[in-house]
């Protein structure tokens, strides 16, 4: 069974290029999957026209082929980028069969999975980021799978953001306000960045069965 039109993520993101600068190389996509979402973060090498060219085809590359598993993914987009700059990228996909979250990172895109135990305190589950470049120096791929529940929170970040940026979080706050808040307290002024929020709103009950906006979003600048 699947529930193509069911929000498996409700997400917010704030972007910005290095001023200055027309384009960005930090780009995102969430797409819908028949029982969960895909969602990739790609930080193009450098800043301007060039990051931006290898982040755009790192996008249209993952939107092409969002069937595929991560580590395929990452490798299409491996020999699709040997002739751009490159990209760090973290990727992560979602799925509301079993709740489970597998996701995995190379180069300087961090992810951050924010979840509270039965006690109601907040922890915390870290990517791990593999050095590399994504069509330059690919590394062996570290894909880890974990379990998520409804509420949990998965935060994306380039390098254009300070450490901590996840540090002061409210779970309950709305994904976009999160988002924009993150970046305005947390961006760098010397380089693009990007923050993405997503909340997990797990498996569809029957009343949401129905259907509500469809969940593929790519960022604008990938088209």
């Amino acid at each position: 069974m699947s529930v193509p039109d069911y929000m498996a993520v409700e997400c917010g993101v704030a972007s910005r290029p290095l001023r200055g600068e027309v384009e960005s190389g930090d780009l995102h996509s969430v797409i819908a999957q028949p029982t969960g979402a895909l969602i990739t973060v790609v930080d193009g090498l450098g800043h301007g026209y060039e990051a931006a060219v290898a982040a755009k085809t790192a996008i249209v590359t993952l939107t092409a082929q969002a069937h595929q598993p991560i580590a395929v993914l990452v490798k299409s987009c491996h020999q699709a980028l040997i002739k751009t700059r490159g990209v760090a990228m973290c990727i992560a996909s979602l799925e509301w069969r079993g709740e489970t979250m597998t996701w995995a990172s190379i180069g300087n895109v961090a992810a951050v999975l924010l979840r509270r135990d039965r006690e109601g305190r907040l922890g915390r589950e870290h990517v791990f980021m593999r050095n590399g470049v994504v069509g330059h120096r690919l590394p062996p791929l570290r894909v880890m799978t974990l379990g998520i529940q409804r509420g949990d929170l998965l935060i994306f970040a380039t390098d254009g953001l300070r450490d901590g940026f996840y540090s002061n979080v409210d779970p309950d706050e709305r994904p976009q306000d999160s988002a924009d808040r993150m970046l305005a307290e947390y961006g760098k002024t010397h380089d693009d960045a990007l923050v993405l929020v997503a909340r997990w709103n797990g498996p569809p009950t029957a009343g949401e069965r129905e259907g509500v906006v469809p969940t593929k979003r790519a960022d604008p600048q990938a088209k």
